[in-house]
């Protein structure tokens, strides 16, 4: 007896079962994402949350160079490659990461300690330091997919931005600046990923296996706010060389 072989989704199948994924699991519906949007979180835990965000902002041009140099044609390198430029910026643009760091600078981190990488949640590496691994590691179409999550942050990005600047008085629309572009720039790429993905997913199996990397991607991203929340919320068990309220300080008196 052979075993059972579920059909083929359509496309429009395929993009729902995705955005279910998405609905029920994106790192919107964490906890420590609603109490950062809703101005519940102390000073000292919005800078946790900049300092340990800066890893994975700063990991994600590295994800696009991996993926970039598998793609094998001129057309999708050329569509691919705008994603570090984004985040890299150029001679005569910011980029997400050089307005990252002014986001630390304007919570009162040292720029030059955020950058060293001390101080790192444990758990945030592990989860960055997966994703990277994923796309090096696992087929393209599958690396592609991860970044699907996309599809999900336009809409929750106004939703951060507009709480933050209401509740917090040490928050500036500038410190924001670096969700300025990024629902644009978020609804391109998802809309090339997910049409990617529509098109090469051509057998049962691949459509799963793009399904599945984009549970991946929204584990990496739940995983990063759980550590936050266990070591600087509750029950606030900090680990030995993790940041510390106060630590890599950048001067700034409390506003």
């Amino acid at each position: 007896m052979t075993g059972r072989t579920d059909p083929l989704l359509s496309h429009a199948e395929l993009e729902a079962a995705l955005r279910e994924i998405g609905a029920t699991r994106y790192h919107s519906l964490h906890p420590f994402q609603t109490l950062l949007q809703e101005g519940r979180l102390t000073r000292a835990q919005v800078q946790a949350w900049a300092l340990n965000r800066y890893y994975y902002q700063s990991n994600i041009p590295v994800k696009d160079a991996i993926i970039l140099a598998r793609l094998g044609t001129v057309e999708l390198r050329r569509e691919w490659r705008q994603r570090i430029l984004d985040h890299d910026g150029s001679e005569t643009e910011r980029g997400g990461i050089e307005k990252w760091i002014a986001l630390t600078d304007g919570v009162g981190l040292d720029r030059d300690y955020v950058m060293s990488g001390k101080g790192i949640l444990a758990g945030t590496r592990f989860a960055v330091d997966a994703y990277v691994h994923f796309v090096r590691d696992r087929t393209l179409l599958e690396a592609i997919a991860s970044s699907l999550t996309e599809l999900f942050s336009p809409n929750v990005i106004g939703v951060r931005t507009r709480g933050m600047l209401a509740h917090y008085d040490f928050i500036s629309a500038e410190t924001l600046a670096y969700f300025d572009k990024r629902p644009v720039q978020a609804k391109r790429d998802s809309d090339f990923a997910l049409n990617y993905c529509l098109e090469h997913a051509d057998t049962r199996e691949k459509q799963e296996a793009v399904m599945d990397a984009l549970r991946f991607k929204c584990q990496v991203l739940w995983a990063q706010l759980d550590a936050l929340y266990f070591s600087y919320v509750e029950p606030a068990l900090t680990p030995p060389d993790a940041w510390r309220p106060g630590e890599a300080d950048a001067g700034r008196e409390a506003r």
